[in-house]
Order: C-alpha cells, then structure tokens, then sequence
C-alpha cells in the first residue's frame, strides 16, 4: 500500500522541479552600439540592454500599460509637476567578474542614473564625456527642477512646468537604473568607460561577453528579485541578412529572430515548426531632411521631393501582403491626436513647378542614405532607394545613393553630414508625445533631422501640461499641421511587425514599441 504514495511523492517532487535549462538564442538584425542604456536610442542596442537593466517603471508585457519596477508605487501631484518613487526593498545588482555588490538598490544609485542626465559637470560625465541622445532628445535636464533623496528608499523629480507624460519616461530603455557604487570603483581607478562596455543593472539577465558583430552573451541573474528564469544561457546572434536570419531559424540555429519581411511571412506561416507572431506595432518609417543646408533647408525643395514619391508603386514592390499602411502623419492612426485631415499627394508636375519657384528650374542633386539594414518599415532600404531616385529623376532630381554600417550610419546622420536619410521610430506608450517630442522638438534638433520650430514646441509643451484628454488632442492635431506644412520627413510607412520563433518556445510575446523581452521564455 505504501508503494503508490511514494510514486505520488515522487511525481510530486518531479512536477515542482524546473525544467532542464535550455540555452535560447535570438537571432538580432544589428549589433548594440554599447551597453549604456543613456548612451543610445537605437532598438538593437535596447532590445540587449533591455535584458540586464531595469528603470523604476515598466510596461505590462505586451501593453502600453505602466506598472511598478524597480519602484514598488509612485504618486504624481495634482499639478503634474511633483513625482515620488518609493524604491523596491531588497533589490540586488549583478554579481559579476567585475563587480560583486555590498548592498541592495538605493535611492542613491537612482540619483546617479539621472544625474548623468541633467547635470553636465557631474563627476562621471567629467571622466567619461557622453551624449545621452534620449534624455538630450526629451530636454530632460531643463524639464527636471529638482531630485532629490527624500530618504534611502524615496526620490522626488519637481519639474518647472507640468507633464502628464513624464511617468512613462522611467519605463523607457534609457532609463535602467545603474549602480552607483560600481560607477564609483570605476571612477576611482580611472576605468569610467567600462561603464558601456561591461554592464551592471538588476535585470534577469546578467552580461557575460560580447564578440563585436557575432554574438553578445548572457545568462540567468541568481540574484534575480523576482522569479528565477527557466533559460540559464540567452545569446544574441547577430546575422544582419534577413535571409540568414530566416535560415538559421529553419535550421534551429537561433530560436526566434528579429521581426521579417513581408515575403518571408507566407513560407513560414506554412511550417508546423514555427509558430508566427505578429502585431500592428506603434511604428513609422520616414525620410528624414537635413534641414541646416542646402537644398534640403527649403521647404518647396522638401514639399517637392515629398509629392514627386510614388508611394503605392514602392507599397506594391516593397510591401506585396499588404500589410503595412502609408503613413501620413508622424506616427499612427490608431494613436490618439491623430489628425485625419492630413493627406499624401502625388504630383509630379506640380513638383516640378515648386522646384522651379525655389530656383532649381534644370534641377538639382541631392544625397540620399539607404537603410543598411531590414526593418518592418523598411524592409529593403536599397531598393527604395533605387525607387525614389527614379521617381526624383522625373522631376530633374539627380540622387546619389549611399550607405554605411549601421553603427557609422547612425552617427554620420547625427553629426548631420546627409542631404537625406531613412530613419524610423517605434513608440513605447501609445501616446502622441512619444512619437513627437523625442524626434522633432528643438530638443531634439542635434539629431539627423535638425527641425526646430517655436509653435510645434509650443503645442507639445501645452499638450504635456494638460490633464484635459480632450484638449490634448486638438492641441497635437494642431502640431501635425505645422509638420505637414514644414515637410520635415516625408512620412513612409506604419506596419505589421512579424516575429517568428521556433515552436517549443514558450512564454513569449510581442510588445507593441516592437522590443523583445526574455524575462520568463524558455524552450
């Protein structure tokens, strides 16, 4: 009689083991620009900074929805101007080959993280000088007033004018809290930049190794504050090639990859193997206009180049499902504050007739940057290169094409040596000001496109400051207006992102900026 309940026990005992840890591997489209997470803006570089930092907020997997992080509450005043964290006791960084902590999170590692941000002469900024582009893009140094450590456990940003967006900054990927008592041992022997290249934060994951444009390793944190993972080895493979990406996911090289073009979908979709994910993901693709010279500072050169694009002729060759939709404004219709007056035209003639008014009446010759690698957007940057130089050649338009790797490509825009370039964003909260303020504020007018207009700012300013659904959207509406009329980008396409992984992974899902996150997948 005994033996069945020792079987019972047995099987008991056997259920509540973890299972055998099985390495997973993704296949990624571009390799990180460093492990700063307040260095870079790039999704690459986010979606592996993403798996060993944290901020204070997140969003509920696959939502636009905030929820306590790394702070267990926060309360905002009734001006939105006063927000208050109180910090997740026992929260522990990473131990690592290069670093083994003493002590728990505390408010003053979250001081350090913004500080960098908001404080040029900040001692680590002095040892390592650095461009935050995220923080620089948001004007974060002049919108916080005030931080400060209320007590161990308790910050509090004041900021000079009200912003109901500004709890959705600390969800973001540039705002993972790092450790200031690894900062210090690193200022303290002159070692600050290794800050970016070995990081520490609290995330699930763990750094381990990186082998530039190959593969960036990590591994379970054992000191993980929340559940423990059921994968022991996360590796990100990088394989820039769609094709390849697609070939090693058939081959079971890597587990799950980097969100495919629209022609891979159909021969994947048919695999018993392969389960297909997908989302209409907060997304926009765009061309973005050097708008400090010549020819691209004139607003007809710009309207003139926009209207001569045949756009449905590129969705046929480029988009064959159907799936991706024209944009026409800065971000999608789907996302509150969209302006549905706002229309694409396509009129060569009349192109032809503005550069003639701008003084370019036997043309003129323009640079333009393709895309160096595939983005759901974008799914081929050269050959809607080789398009659009076809459709300006029509007006007179002589273009030039280049492009570099992804890494000089990106600081080349920034520096604002490009006539135009094809760029894209992805939108973290669903919110208007996500996809505007970080782009095409005069705060972020050091970045490729260099737009900086006072009554745009104005118009986000006041929808930030206004608790009044309402009344923000009239007020974005108005902004776009001003958009369309300057002609800063000409507005490409929103799409389907499509994320494709083998079927005995299990736990993942698509988040709607397009990251991925591994907390809790495993195969």
């Amino acid at each position: 009689m005994r033996k069945p309940i020792l079987l019972a026990a047995l099987a008991a005992l056997l259920f509540n083991l973890p299972l055998a840890a099985k390495p997973l591997i993704y296949c990624a489209d571009a390799s990180p620009e460093g492990f700063d997470p307040g260095l870079w803006d790039s999704a690459g570089t986010g979606n592996v900074t993403g798996q060993i930092f944290q901020g204070l907020l997140g969003f509920k997997r696959g939502t636009t929805q905030l929820e306590p992080l790394l702070a267990s509450k926060w309360t905002v005043s009734p001006d939105a101007r006063v927000f208050t964290f109180t910090l997740r006791p026992n929260v522990r960084f990473q131990r690592t080959a290069w670093f083994n902590p003493s002590r728990a999170l505390n408010a003053d590692d979250v001081l350090f993280t913004f500080g960098r941000f908001i404080q040029p002469e900040h001692p680590f900024n002095r040892a390592l000088p650095g461009y935050f582009v995220y923080p620089e893009n948001l004007g974060l140094a002049g919108m916080i007033a005030k931080l400060e450590k209320l007590d161990a456990m308790t910050v509090r940003f004041t900021l000079h004018k009200p912003n109901v967006v500004f709890p959705s900054y600390f969800a973001m990927a540039f705002a993972g809290i790092q450790s200031a008592e690894y900062a210090g041992q690193l200022l303290a022997r002159g070692q600050a930049s290794k800050l970016n290249n070995y990081p520490v934060g609290t995330g699930p994951y763990r750094f381990v190794s990186y082998r530039k444009d190959e593969v960036v390793r990590m591994e379970a944190n054992p000191d993980y504050w929340g559940a423990p993972q059921r994968t022991d080895k996360l590796l990100f493979l990088i394989a820039r090639d769609p094709n390849v990406r697609v070939q090693k996911l058939l081959g079971g090289e890597c587990h799950i990859t980097a969100p495919i073009r629209d022609i891979d979908v159909d021969a994947l979709a048919a695999r018993k193997d392969i389960v297909l994910q997908k989302i209409q993901a907060l997304n926009v693709s765009y061309l973005a206009f050097n708008m400090q010279r010549s020819p691209t500072r004139i607003r007809a050169v710009r309207e003139a180049l926009d209207i001569a694009v045949d756009r449905a002729a590129i969705f046929k060759a480029l988009f064959p499902r159907g799936d991706a939709m024209q944009a026409v404004s800065a971000f999608p219709p789907a996302v509150p504050g969209y302006n549905h007056s706002l229309k694409n035209e396509y009129n060569p003639a009349r192109a032809r007739a503005l550069l003639a008014k701008a003084g370019f009446a036997k043309g003129l010759q323009i640079e333009l940057w393709a895309l160096p690698i595939a983005r759901p957007t974008n799914p081929n940057g050269q050959l809607l290169a080789q398009m659009l130089q076809q459709d300006w050649a029509k007006i007179g338009v002589q273009t030039t094409i280049k492009t570099y790797e992804w890494g000089e490509y990106l600081k080349r825009a920034k520096r604002g040596e490009h006539d135009i370039y094809m760029s894209g964003w992805s939108g973290d909260t669903g919110d208007a000001d996500d996809f505007l303020t970080p782009s095409l504020s005069c705060a972020a007018s050091e970045g490729g496109t260099r737009f900086c207009n006072a009554e745009f700012d104005r118009l986000l300013e006041a929808a930030r400051a206004s608790t009044d659904v309402a009344q923000r959207n009239q007020l974005y509406q108005q902004a776009q207006l001003i958009f369309k009329r300057e002609r800063p980008w000409i507005t490409f396409a929103h799409s389907t992102v499509y994320i494709p992984h083998r079927a005995d992974v299990q736990g993942f899902r698509m988040a709607p900026d397009g990251s991925v996150a591994f907390e809790q997948v495993y195969r």
